[in-house]
This record gives structure tokens, sequence and C-alpha cells, in this order.
């Protein structure tokens, strides 16, 4: 587990999946930024029983509130089988959650732990130009906006332009006082 101010973040556990399953299908709250795809109950319950969400190359953790409540999720997985990076994606379950910090600290907390346990030298962030709160996360936690990728993410019924940020292993965190590449 991963501890931090607001939050800890912890894998996800058996007793977890039919709750995380009823987030995962719910399309209502991942607004028009997350991807829409949906994966079957029997092939998300396969997934888990393989790797439990958890893998050397893709991860999920659990964003617990103070309170002990499941407030949504934090992912890390290869974004190209080639590269030394990883991208980071989350997701709230409900928007009495949003404007917390809660995702901003789960970022925080994942980058220290990638860059302290892996190789990876860089983690991205591919966010829809729109989507305003994922950007200000972005620069709160030091990330260099690099450019648009354009029509690179198909949603909402068509292809939309991304940003993509980088933080890398050497870089400045904000968060830890200046403190430049150390895991």
């Amino acid at each position: 587990m991963l501890h931090g101010n607001s939050i800890t973040l912890r894998p996800v556990r058996a007793s977890d999946l039919d709750a995380l399953y009823a987030a995962h299908v719910d399309i209502r709250n991942r607004g028009a930024f997350f991807p829409l795809g949906v994966l079957s109950e029997p092939k998300f319950r396969e997934k888990f029983s393989q790797t439990g969400f958890w893998d050397k190359d893709e991860g999920m953790l659990l964003i617990i509130t103070g309170d002990g409540e499941v407030a949504g999720h934090i992912e890390f997985f290869l974004p190209a089988g080639y590269w030394d990076a990883f991208e980071l994606s989350y997701q709230l379950y409900d928007d009495r959650f949003a404007g917390r910090g809660l995702v901003t600290e789960a970022v925080q907390l994942t980058v220290d732990h990638l860059f302290a346990t892996t190789k990876t030298y860089r983690i991205q962030l591919v966010i829809v130009p729109e989507n305003g709160a994922s950007r200000r996360i972005a620069e709160k936690c030091g990330f260099a906006l690099e450019g648009t990728a354009r029509g690179a993410f198909y949603n909402d019924g068509r292809n939309q332009d991304v940003l993509i940020y980088s933080l890398l292993a050497t870089d400045v965190r904000p968060w830890r006082a200046g403190t430049a590449g150390q895991g």
C-alpha cells in the first residue's frame, strides 16, 4: 500500500470485484474523457484471477479516502512496447470525490513508486484538451506538455486530439520540495 496525506493506494482485493465491476460498466461516471469500452464480467474476473490487476508492465491501485471509501482507481501501463515509459490513467467513481485533490495525490504517490521501484525513466499522461481538471493535475505534478497527437483518441462518437504530458525521472517533482530524480 502507498500512504499519502489524504488517501491510500492499495491493490484490488477479491472482495472489491463486485463494486469495481459496477463502477467499470457505469459509463455515466466516465464523462467525455475516459474510454467508454467495457470488459465483459467473465473477462474482467478472469483478468483479476490471472494477475490481480498487477503485473510488472501494468497495474491498478484503488484510491481509498481517509474515511475508507473507494473513490476511484489509478492505473499504469506501457503505452507502446518499445518505449521506456509508463502511461498513467485514473478515474473517480463519483462526482462527490472531484475537486478534493485525491487524483493529484494518487498521481504523486504512483510516480514516486514507479520511479523508485522500476527502471522506467518516463511517465506520461494523455489528456483530451477539453479536460481542464486533468490538465491542472498534470501541471501541479510537474508534467511537461510535449504536444498534440491529432485525432489519436476515439471517444464519444468521434476522433479527438490528445495532449501528451511527460515527467522524467530526473525532472523536479514539485511535491518533493525540488528534489530532482530521487526515488
